[in-house]
């Protein structure tokens, strides 16, 4: 038993390892407003940050996104995307309790990214199931470099956690 789960848990770690440097498929995300919509082939050259937030009311995804504005404004080759499933107004509902209003937050109609990108669902949130919050990171190259798939609403990636990956792959 313990030989499986050992060989179970090297599988996973080696598949995560090849999933995280798979180049990812270029898209077009629209933002909400009158926002340019966000193309993931027009960031090259840059670390782009796909920030998976749950629907609507979710005082962690507000917090989440204002901590990353304030705190990462200074990344000039960092582009954080905050991404909701959310329909416009929802959006823009919720959007009203951020910070600042000097960022765009983008639409993942039907989770059709999220789930082209491999993120689970099944989260219980609002009487709906969700994908699970989530954090992946896109080198400059276009390849996933990173990925954090929260367990529960509250579980976020914090920046400082992130400032280390990144600090990490940039050397």
């Amino acid at each position: 038993m313990k030989t499986q789960t050992l060989l179970l848990l090297t599988f996973l770690f080696f598949s995560q390892s090849l999933m995280a440097q798979d180049k990812v498929k270029d898209f077009t995300l629209p933002a909400v407003g009158d926002q340019k919509p966000f193309v993931l082939s027009e960031a090259k050259g840059k670390y782009v940050a796909l920030h998976f937030l749950l629907k609507t009311e979710c005082p962690y995804c507000i917090r989440h996104t204002n901590d990353y504005v304030e705190e990462t404004t200074g990344l000039k080759d960092v582009l954080q995307v905050f991404i909701k499933p959310d329909t416009e107004e929802e959006i823009k509902e919720w959007a009203e309790n951020l910070d600042g209003d000097s960022f765009t937050i983008y639409r993942d109609v039907d989770a059709q990214l999220a789930d082209e990108l491999g993120i689970p669902d099944g989260y219980s949130f609002h009487n709906q199931l969700v994908h699970f919050p989530a954090l992946i990171l896109i080198g400059p190259d276009g390849k996933e470099v990173y990925r954090y798939i929260g367990k529960k609403n509250s579980d976020r990636l914090p920046v400082k956690d992130f400032m280390t990956v990144l600090e990490g792959l940039r050397k």
